[in-house]
């Protein structure tokens, strides 16, 4: 039934000996993600607590957790609930489920339940779920641009006096656009 094996270990050797060696195992090599891809895999979030004051531009994905006092600008929003935006918000997806006090342009907007928003919303498309609150102004645009011409190209600053300008900072009684 069984039987010993006869074989000696000279004859062990010899015959492991023939055998082919392992190779290492050559992996696939990777590509590393281009530049463009690694931004849009990005997202930055404002957390619970937190308050910004001042404008707040940026290309990727944002959510917001605090309040801002000012301009938000991204290419896709969520405002969580708990959330407050005081000032304009601009994006290509925006979905709100806290609280904003301002105009809204974007191409895709849904207000989710807990949503308040008092303000304009020029949109392309736009979504109200039940027991959402909206006060203000809802106009479809077709051709809404990623950002609004009045604010994409004139940079506002704060001048000396806490007031805005549409110049650079400069308070000057006219503004003339500089040469490109």
């Amino acid at each position: 039934m069984f039987s010993k094996n006869t074989t000696s270990t000279g004859e062990q050797a010899a015959a492991s000996s023939s055998l082919p060696k392992p190779q290492p195992v050559q992996r696939p090599a990777v590509a590393q993600p281009t530049a463009a891809a690694a931004q849009q895999d990005m997202s930055s979030s404002l957390s619970p607590g937190m308050t910004v004051i001042g404008k707040l531009v940026g290309e990727g994905a944002v959510k917001i957790y605090g309040r801002i006092e000012g301009e938000l600008q991204a290419s896709s929003i969520v405002i969580c609930e708990g959330a407050q935006i005081d000032g304009d918000v601009m994006a290509k997806e925006l979905t709100i489920a806290g609280r904003v006090k301002g105009t809204i342009h974007a191409g895709k907007v849904k207000l989710q339940s807990s949503a308040v928003v008092e303000g304009d919303i020029f949109h392309r498309s736009l979504a109200i779920e039940e027991n959402a609150r909206f006060e203000g102004m809802s106009r479809r645009e077709d051709g809404l641009s990623e950002k609004p011409a009045a604010v994409a190209d004139r940079p506002v600053s704060v001048a000396a006096n806490g007031s805005k300008t549409q110049n650079g900072g400069q308070a000057h009684a006219s503004y003339a656009t500089p040469p490109a």
